[in-house]
């Protein structure tokens, strides 16, 4: 494994201060600049995508179709769709008149200098996301990428200054010294994913300066099968969701509740279809991800004592592998039941109905996705009414992420604020509301000294 690169602490400030400047000089504002950097984003992902697979590869083995359909072309994707649509986004919204006083209108305004501190199952795709949204709203931007994908962070940090303005867009390179070093400094918008913990402490770092936040965490998204469902068609969905990259995804199937009903044969198409994706060796699949590093293929390893596996359950520490995974016999109180697993491991429970299936759900943290497959219309509205979640999916997994249109983010523990699309064109936006007079009228009742005739018209207003 490659040693994590590092920024110089004492160079933190300076790089600060440099995109303060650069904003403050109106650098950003123009959109002929965003349009460069935004092209810029997309010539990047197009020129150098078999450099970041490369570098996907060596840091966690990412299989080169996900590397690039789920990763590297996310924010060439999202780059062409802010160029669209950039000049509809930032026009003046128009709001009415107010009878007898003026007319309302709404600008977007950048907020200034963002941070963007992205995590390492997709490094790529979630740095650039939401750097297309800082941009096209007019920011400079400091991008923190994980230390936990050394190769990748390497190659962004090469890449990032030929393609993109070095004197408003900045990286830093590192691990907590230089997180931290970061969230000391003044920023007017922080954009975080990764876990809850670290989420807490950017949130308390933010405060200091009364800094809004994004916060695009986790949780354990829960995937709830009914008895009328179409078996071999869920068990490809559900298996695809949690096996793609390795279970690393914050949105993948966390834990399966099932129809009592349906559970063996569930268990057993979900078998069938994991071996036709990486047939019977798993480990020489070259479609099949490895864990991203020791500490959490140990980690991953101490879950599967939560239960007994249905298959899979073999493990590689040297290679960082973790077969494909099924539990069965697992308790709800048990370990891998507390926290996000975060790896290809699902614990299928049964159930004996879609009310015992809500109930659980709801005894836990609101996760940031949740699954419900069913042939039965009333039991997925049922599902979608009475529980919460950041997003779902009705007979899927995943893919509500895929159309930009439409917010992501999470809810209580799993997140606060949405991106994607013109939302994450919001997100780094501040929306300004002016109020445009005339001269030609003005309303002296308004002025004092205030009579009761006056006060008596006004009255009539209220």
């Amino acid at each position: 494994m490659r040693e994590a690169p590092h920024t110089d602490l004492a160079e933190i400030p300076d790089a600060v201060a440099r995109l303060r400047s650069a904003y403050d000089s109106g650098r950003t504002r123009p959109l002929a600049w965003r349009r460069q950097q935004l092209e810029g984003i997309k010539a990047m992902c197009t020129d150098r995508a078999e450099e970041f697979v490369e570098a996907l590869r060596a840091d966690f083995g990412k299989p080169p179709l996900e590397a690039i359909a789920m990763d590297v072309y996310q924010g060439k994707t999202e780059a062409a769709g802010a160029l669209r649509n950039l000049k509809k986004w930032t026009r003046p919204q128009r709001i009415g008149p107010i009878p007898l006083i003026g007319r309302s209108f709404v600008l977007r305004e950048p907020l200034g200098v963002a941070l963007i501190i992205s995590p390492w199952n997709y490094p790529i795709g979630l740095l650039l996301s939401p750097l297309v949204g800082a941009i096209a709203a007019g920011n400079a931007v400091m991008l923190k990428p994980s230390e936990v994908t050394p190769h990748t962070s390497a190659a962004l940090a090469r890449f990032i200054p030929d393609y993109l303005d070095p004197e408003a867009i900045a990286l830093v390179e590192g691990g907590v010294p230089e997180t931290t070093a970061l969230l000391e400094e003044h920023f007017d918008h922080i954009f975080y994913t990764g876990n809850g913990h670290v989420g807490r402490v950017v949130m308390e770092a933010a405060a200091k300066n009364l800094t809004p936040v994004t916060l695009e965490l986790g949780g354990k998204s829960p995937c709830l099968v009914d008895r009328e469902v179409d078996i071999a068609t869920t068990a490809q969905r559900i298996a695809w969701g949690k096996f793609v990259n390795a279970g690393q995804t914050c949105i993948a199937p966390d834990y399966v509740l099932v129809h009592r009903d349906r559970e063996e044969e569930l268990v057993g198409a979900l078998e069938a279809v994991t071996r036709g994706f990486y047939g019977e060796d798993p480990k020489a699949a070259p479609d099949y991800a490895r864990v991203v590093n020791g500490r959490h293929c140990e980690r991953l390893a101490k879950l599967l004592e939560s239960g007994s596996p249905a298959f899979g359950g073999e493990v590689d520490a040297e290679q960082n592998y973790i077969a494909p995974t099924v539990l069965r016999n697992v308790d709800l109180d048990s370990p891998i039941m507390q926290e996000e697993i975060f790896g290809p491991i699902l614990p299928v429970l049964a159930v004996e109905d879609m009310d015992e299936a809500i109930r659980i759900v709801n005894t836990r943290d609101k996760p940031l996705a949740l699954y419900v497959f069913t042939e039965n219309e009333a039991v997925y509205e049922k599902v979608l009414r009475e529980t919460s979640s950041g997003g779902a999916c009705v007979n899927g997994t995943l893919m509500h992420i895929m159309d930009a249109r439409a917010p992501f983010g999470g809810v209580g523990p799993s997140g606060q604020g949405a991106y994607h699309g013109r939302y994450s064109f919001e997100t780094f936006s501040h929306r300004k509301t002016v109020l445009k007079r005339g001269f030609r009228m003005d309303l002296k009742f308004l002025y004092p000294p205030y009579s009761d005739r006056k006060r008596r018209i006004a009255q009539r207003f209220m």
